[in-house]
């Protein structure tokens, strides 16, 4: 078996064994666990589940981890209540981390226990027991594991950062319940397309909008996710205006009325060489880097003071400085390391605003300029720039060096306007954020495609072919970052490799992918996938239906030109060539700032391929 095809006969097993539709493990091992554990080690025969369990919980037991432990059993045909396997639930023990939101868990035939240092723990020791469960004949076993973990950024999840049609309520809803499942514990609501953060930031919300932040809010609050408010008002303000402090403060108060405690202020993708008011030229000087610097932070610690500091339980204040894509040292970098207070949280993208890679040197050498950890926003695998213009952005989470945790204080991914695909890539930032030190991406990344699949083996190894094809990573330059295709690039350098040495059993073997190319969109649609991403990513299924047909007649189209049957080459070559010009034909939607284009699938490989080939037939 060749190295490409373990891979993909890894992806299938390793998804299998992730939600609780998988068959069971083999024996003595233990299901893969997401994020990547601290410590997790076989300690027990696995349990038999019962109909019936009695649970046991105490006055300090996290209501949300109750219901979702109830929720869970339940989806088990596990009722609680009863007298035989005990499952108790609750606050701290002397195996539990000492680490804020570690948990303990401890699975043996003498009972199941989970003990969290806080809510957030226990909540995340029961999605680790999930994940435990696992399919044993015509009912259920729990593995018989030892847990004790942790996570090593403090803040972990996502931000609606991205410009073009925001997402809707419904996905909203549907990506903070995903970030609890995945154990992280932040989504920033940061939607560049809400006049009510940006370029009507003074005025207050409509009652109705208001109601929709108030429930997102309770959401998150019921996934141990924090909501995170950020106001954008550097497009207008008036630093100096009393007035204009009022209103931050205003708008603060309305969300924090609703139940948020955690804010941001983002002076991201504005100007410094001009004000917005008179009398910032008078209070700061003339306008440039070090003016906006004093400026910026004269709002920051007023906010601090005035709000953050005033009202209970709200977190530290963020931001994202101006200035928050290079590591230089700048007259504006120096007012924010000599005088912001020193509990504000600084954002940065990186070293670009799409940065290829992010090291733990250039992590090292920001947080010295900024004179703290600071906070990654990382922009993969939001699409809303040119260069990723009718794309889906479908790798893994990768070139993030371990021992970043040293260094950050937390890492959001700025998500696709397409968010159940964003789920993909965003599942590997929780996985790498949770335990960096951990983290492999061709671990990560086939767990994140069967989630995706419900656990459907046969749709997980569809969705890995057309994840290929959509796995372009683009950067603001000319090279991507991560490559198109790289299995199917193999695949076909492979056949080339054979058949210009004579091998013409190749074009059977590569036909046969071309296949898997062609029928992946219904073995997705028909499959157990989150039906969201199905709708998102329908013209792309629809594209790569067309690419895969025009492949695998291409290669027919060969075949027959080998064998000496030139008149059914030519008829099926010109099918091809229809089938190219449909494919070429399939548009987005207008779903993204770029507007309508070509879906895009493969492109750079695929489509050079079956050109390549038309002249050999």
């Amino acid at each position: 078996m060749t190295r490409r095809r373990a891979l993909f006969a890894a992806v299938v097993t390793v998804a299998a064994t992730l939600t609780v539709t998988g068959p069971a493990v083999a024996e003595g091992a233990l299901p893969v666990v997401s994020p990547t554990p601290q410590q997790i080690s076989r300690t027990s025969a696995d349990v038999p589940l019962p109909s019936s369990v009695a649970l046991v919980t105490e006055p300090g037991t996290d209501p949300a981890a109750k219901d979702l432990l109830t929720s869970v059993l339940r989806d088990h045909g596990v009722t609680t209540g009863g007298h035989g396997l005990v499952i108790r639930l609750g606050g701290t023990g002397r195996d539990v981390p000492a680490q804020a939101e570690g948990y303990a868990l401890s699975v043996s035939r003498s009972g199941i226990t989970i003990g969290g240092r806080d809510g957030a723990g226990q909540y995340y020791g029961v999605q680790t027991l999930r994940q435990l469960l696992v399919r044993h004949g015509h009912g259920w076993v729990v593995s018989g594991a030892t847990v004790r973990d942790w996570p090593n950024m403090a803040l972990r999840g996502s931000i609606e950062g991205f410009y073009g049609p925001p997402w809707t309520t419904e996905d909203r809803l549907r990506q903070i319940a995903f970030l609890g499942e995945v154990k992280a514990n932040t989504y920033i609501y940061s939607a560049k397309d809400d006049a009510y953060l940006r370029a009507r930031w003074r005025d207050p919300y409509p009652a109705d909008e208001l109601a929709t932040l108030g429930q997102l809010v309770r959401a998150a609050n019921a996934h141990h996710v924090e909501f995170t408010y950020a106001l954008s008002p550097g497009v207008s303000i008036c630093f100096s205006s009393p007035s204009d402090v009022a209103a931050v403060v205003a708008k603060f108060q309305a969300v924090y009325d609703l139940g948020v405690r955690s804010f941001s202020l983002p002076f991201d993708d504005i100007s410094y060489t001009k004000w917005n008011c008179d009398g910032d030229q008078a209070a700061f000087g003339a306008p440039g880097q070090a003016a906006a610097g004093t400026a910026q932070v004269s709002l920051l610690n007023t906010i601090t003071e005035k709000f953050a500091k005033t009202h209970d339980g709200v977190r530290p204040l963020q931001t994202v400085p101006t200035e928050y894509s290079d590591l230089k040292d700048s007259p504006y970098k120096t007012e924010l390391r000599e005088h912001l207070d020193p509990s504000v949280v600084v954002q940065w993208t990186g070293t670009d605003v799409v940065p290829p890679s992010v090291t733990t040197d250039e992590a090292a050498q920001v947080s010295t300029v900024y004179g703290r950890k600071v906070f990654l926003w990382d922009n993969y695998p939001v699409n809303d720039y040119e260069q990723s213009a009718g794309r889906l952005l479908l790798a893994p989470y990768a070139q993030r060096e371990a021992g970043l945790s040293r260094y950050l204080n937390g890492i959001v991914a700025n998500p696709m306007n397409q968010e159940a695909a964003s789920e993909v890539a965003e599942f590997g930032a929780a996985d790498f954020a949770w335990n960096d030190a951990g983290y492999t991406p061709s671990r990560s990344w086939p767990q994140a495609l069967g989630r995706l699949a419900g656990g459907d083996p046969r749709a997980t190894a569809a969705l890995t072919v057309f994840a290929d094809l959509e796995h372009l990573a683009p950067t603001f330059g000319p090279t991507p970052w991560q490559p198109q295709a790289p299995v199917l690039a193999a695949k076909i350098a492979d056949f080339w490799a054979h058949w210009k040495a004579g091998d013409h059993r190749a074009l059977n073997e590569l036909r046969a992918y071309a296949v898997r190319i062609r029928d992946a969109a219904d073995v997705i649609r028909g499959g157990r996938v989150q039906q969201a991403f199905v709708t998102e990513a329908g013209p792309w299924l629809d594209a790569t239906a067309l690419w895969g047909k025009a492949m695998a007649t291409r290669l027919d189209a060969l075949a027959a030109a080998t064998r000496g049957d030139q008149t059914r080459a030519d008829q099926l070559t010109a099918e091809a060539d229809a089938l190219v010009a449909r494919a070429q034909a399939v548009k987005t939607g207008n779903t993204n700032r770029w507007g309508v284009r070509q879906a895009l699938v493969g492109d750079g490989v695929l489509d050079t391929f079956l050109a390549q080939i038309r002249e050999q037939s």
